[in-house]
């Protein structure tokens, strides 16, 4: 992984969460720390980030949960922590091919009560 960073929900909440070392991550790394609205679509928090990425090779919908990725068409952040409305089972899956960034290494369970929409701020890990 080719960075430690924390996602503080809300203010009050931390999760801790590592970057992978894809082009994408990379730029989102250079862009820390950023402050985040996000939206919930099922158990997935999605949002503008300011970052703009095309499609990388092993792009996918089949996401983990716990996985961080990117979604180009929105220039979106999502976070993935269960079943979204595209799901067929019990795994996410995004509504189109995401650019996989990175994983929630806590327990994503704080996500499920967040609400409707969150802040988030995204900050390098020491």
């Amino acid at each position: 992984m080719s960075a430690k960073i924390n996602l503080v929900i809300n203010g009050n909440q931390r999760l801790q969460a590592e970057l992978n070392d894809s082009p994408t991550a990379k730029k989102l790394s250079d862009a820390l720390p950023m402050e985040l609205s996000l939206s919930r679509w099922g158990d997935e928090y999605y949002g503008a980030c300011g970052v703009k990425a095309g499609l990388e090779d092993g792009a996918r919908t089949r996401m983990a949960v716990g996985e961080i990725a990117y979604w180009p068409p929105g220039n979106a952040l999502c976070l993935f922590f269960g079943p979204t409305p595209a799901s067929s089972d019990s795994e996410p899956e995004a509504a189109s091919e995401v650019n996989p960034v990175g994983r929630i290494v806590s327990d994503c369970a704080p996500l499920k009560t967040a609400g409707g929409s969150i802040k988030v701020r995204i900050e390098q890990r020491l």
